[in-house]
């Protein structure tokens, strides 16, 4: 590796973390939204219907913006507008993680967790930059998988309020793991986010990700990364180790 890289940067969609589709997992994601809604119309139904078009809108605007919307206010002005506001305010949370597990089950790409803790082990520092909505999903999965003591920051969208392309949101990863931004490579998927936002905020080095079952994107002078990967553990190749963590 050419770039002197001390400090590596994830996104975790379609990154390091992958959808696997369950029509079942699906439908009982659907179920808590009606469920908290008190919505007696079929789950399916009501999704495709009525969540899945406001939440086109919501995006819009958040893509429009660089933000994200706290989960009570993404719910009584977004998606549940015409529902009581203390119903819909006490079970925001919740349907939050409802609406991410209506995509399916989230779970770490092949060969992900073992490139991570060689990463680390070789001496680099890691760090997560992600966009989502939901506060508590990410805690949850890092304790489940055991990968927290990994990652010395995690920046998400829905904590800081920030998405990317924007780059302040780099800037709360930088300043929190004290890494140099020209020895910070970020690795992601979306060129378009993930690149142009790790080149504005100043990072020494891109990765794109392109696995072999999504569409390739359109690459242009802004978005170019340094290099592509089309499988995650390929980083282990663009790292030599730095020294040993104990």
């Amino acid at each position: 590796m050419e770039k002197q890289i001390d400090t590596i940067f994830f996104d975790l969609g379609d990154t390091f973390r992958v959808i696997r589709k369950d029509r079942e997992y699906q439908r009982q994601a659907k179920a808590v939204i009606t469920r908290c809604l008190g919505v007696d119309t079929d789950p399916e139904d009501f999704y495709r219907d009525v969540i899945e078009p406001r939440y086109d809108k919501y995006r819009e605007w958040a893509l429009s913006y660089y933000c994200e919307a706290p989960v009570e206010v993404l719910w009584t002005r977004w998606l549940a507008y015409d529902f009581p506001k203390d119903r819909v305010a006490a079970h925001a949370a919740e349907m939050t993680w409802a609406y991410r597990k209506t995509k399916g089950e989230r779970v770490v790409t092949e060969g992900g967790i073992d490139t991570v803790k060689e990463l680390y082990r070789r001496g680099y520092t890691l760090a997560i930059v992600s966009d989502l909505v939901g506060v508590e999903e990410v805690d949850d999965w890092l304790d489940h998988d055991g990968l927290r003591p990994y990652f010395k920051s995690v920046q998400q969208s829905s904590v800081c309020l920030i998405r990317k392309p924007h780059p302040a949101i780099y800037y709360y990863a930088l300043a929190e793991t004290g890494a140099d931004p020209k020895r910070t490579c970020f690795v992601g998927d979306n060129l378009n986010r993930d690149i142009i936002g790790a080149k504005a905020a100043g990072l020494g080095m891109t990765v794109g990700v392109q696995y072999p079952d999504k569409k390739p994107q359109t690459v242009t002078e802004e978005n170019k990364p340094d290099t592509f990967i089309h499988h995650f553990t390929e980083l282990l190749d663009l790292f030599p180790p730095l020294g040993d963590k104990d």
